[in-house]
């Protein structure tokens, strides 16, 4: 049997204007031009650059007037029925753009250049290679990543030739192919492994005792190297420490990644554009935001007066209607858009104003120990914002500042108390683990446990374990790699 009941319960959903705004205010500097541009191409509503209040429609004196919103349109001048059921092709499909005329055409350059894998094809003509071998070199050349490695088997390699080019070979003769790639520019392209495109590149210099001996030791102790196991090096090679240092120093000299050098290779080059820049005026920090983010936008004057003829129509037909739908649609979402844009400047400009000011002596001096123990919800309480907010401001925005361009998101740290019970940001013995090691004695590198005393000597009592965690997190070796001779 069926039975009605009242069931209460509270329920909290963002609206899709919400979800929008949001997203705007994730978005970087450049990303948001994106946006923008996008959202100018979708909605003809929407206009960029002042607002112009030329009238049309004013003599051939070319007076200007102020734009009077209460002034009356005659549905007689703006027939909009046959603009929107005009088969023709209109007018502003003939011209090169929207924005301006013909006769303003830019063009747009196009990168050229020759591509890493052409750069080494090409160098093959060179060689004198039968038919067989010249398709293996091209396969191989293909097999090349942007590092500059072929990091596959010549087994799977050979199988491959088989299926896909109908190439019949064997490992020996792939393996003399191979040699061939091997002496192609740059020196160390097509090696299999980091021994091995070293050991190319010292084969390819001249060949004076130092070279010699750090082909040597490539070849026949490369895991003692790469240790750092010098003492077994000059007993096994029976060498000075003057000469291995010589050696190393020919091998610190070669390219661990030969395809990264070669200025045609594609890759993603990603350009930084501050959302927000710092100064020091009088001794006082003054915060701007990027123009960029601040576009003039506002409502198509064409498109309200449109609307306005539509409305003072007594007798609408049906396409008539539907055209006021569309045209209401496309003035509210631009109105919205404009209304969000503003929003997002203000939110950007008081979270980057609060995070300024609360680590004013940073900005200030550029002391990276002056940072203060920071993190979202100290931000979010001070503007009164949820933290998710603060957290996609500081996420993926950069501010330039008097110490060059930083990402926001770095200026965040926890806290640990030190000796005398003050709190004091993680940053800030980072800052100083860092200067530690580098004023440390490279032929005796200090361990982690070194480090954490030297760390409670200076005030920051912390155990061995945290300093090896904040030593990973700087990208800095272990004590056994630091070592130098």
């Amino acid at each position: 049997m069926l039975k009605q009941y009242l069931q209460f319960k509270l329920s909290q959903k963002l609206s899709p204007q919400q979800i929008q705004l949001m997203k705007l205010i994730q978005l970087p500097t450049q990303a948001f031009e994106q946006r923008l541009k996008q959202e100018l191409e979708e909605n003809p509503a929407l206009d960029s650059g002042k607002e112009e209040v030329e009238n049309e429609y004013d003599d051939l004196d070319n007076s200007q007037d102020e734009y009077d919103d209460t002034e009356t349109i005659n549905t007689d001048d703006i027939n909009v029925d046959d603009y929107l059921s005009d088969d023709e092709t209109p007018d502003y499909r003939t011209s090169v753009n929207n924005y301006s005329a013909d006769e303003d055409e830019k063009s747009i350059p196009y990168a050229s250049g020759t591509s890493f894998r052409q750069h080494l094809v090409s160098q093959l003509n060179t060689y004198r290679l039968d038919d067989e071998e010249r398709e293996i070199a091209e396969f191989l050349v293909g097999s090349v990543d942007e590092s500059g490695y072929i990091r596959r088997e010549l087994s799977d390699i050979m199988d491959d030739l088989a299926f896909t080019q109908n190439v019949y070979t064997t490992e020996d003769k792939i393996n003399r192919v191979l040699k061939i790639v091997h002496q192609l520019d740059p020196s160390g392209v097509g090696a299999r492994n980091l021994q091995e495109c070293l050991s190319i590149q010292l084969e390819r210099k001249e060949q004076k005792p130092d070279v010699a001996l750090a082909l040597d030791i490539i070849n026949n102790a490369f895991d003692q190297f790469t240790k750092k196991h010098y003492q077994k090096l000059m007993q096994k090679f029976d060498i000075t420490e003057i000469q291995l240092k010589d050696a190393i120093h020919e091998i610190e000299r070669l390219n661990p990644k030969p395809g990264g050098s070669y200025a045609g290779n594609s890759r993603v080059v990603q350009h930084v554009v501050p959302d927000f820049a710092i100064k020091i005026v009088n001794s006082e920090l003054e915060l701007t935001l990027n123009g960029r983010n601040a576009p003039e936008l506002h409502v198509s004057r064409e498109y309200n007066n449109m609307l306005k003829g539509y409305k003072e129509t007594k007798e609408r037909t049906k396409a008539q209607k539907d055209a006021v739908q569309f045209i209401k649609q496309k003035l509210d979402a631009a109105k919205w858009f404009i209304e969000a844009i503003k929003q997002r400047q203000q939110t950007l400009f008081v979270t980057m104003s609060a995070i300024m000011h609360y680590q004013k002596e940073f900005f200030l001096t550029g002391d990276e120990r002056k940072l203060r123990p920071m993190i979202l919800k100290d931000i979010a309480d001070e503007i009164e914002m949820d933290v998710s907010t603060v957290s996609r401001v500081a996420n993926s925005k950069y501010v330039d500042t008097p110490y060059g361009t930083k990402l926001i998101k770095e200026f965040f740290s926890e806290s640990m108390t030190n000796d005398q019970g003050e709190e004091v940001s993680t940053r800030e013995i980072k800052t100083i683990l860092e200067t530690v090691i580098d004023e440390e004695n490279k032929k005796k590198p200090l361990t982690d446990e070194a480090l954490a005393k030297i760390l409670k000597e200076k005030g920051y009592p912390i155990a061995r374990r945290t300093v090896a965690k904040y030593r990973e997190q700087s990208d800095i070796p272990v004590a056994r790699l630091r070592k130098k001779i």
